[in-house]
């Protein structure tokens, strides 16, 4: 057996594998990805509470 045979037939197992525990994952996955868009969500909604008082704060100094 030639070692472009030996190396082919290696990664063929290896991707078959790697495809098949990622199908098994797949709800983990989309919780994941459920999960993060819940945070960024919640993100952008507090950076935009802090710029809003922060803004506020700003137009209401008394600058002489």
């Amino acid at each position: 057996m030639s070692i472009m045979k030996q190396l082919r037939e290696y990664y063929t197992v290896r991707f078959l594998a790697s495809r098949e525990r990622d199908l098994e994952r797949g709800e983990v996955s989309a919780t994941t990805i459920v999960m993060a868009a819940a945070l960024v969500g919640l993100a952008i909604a507090v950076s935009a509470i802090i710029t809003s008082k922060v803004r506020d704060k700003a137009l209401n100094l008394n600058l002489g």
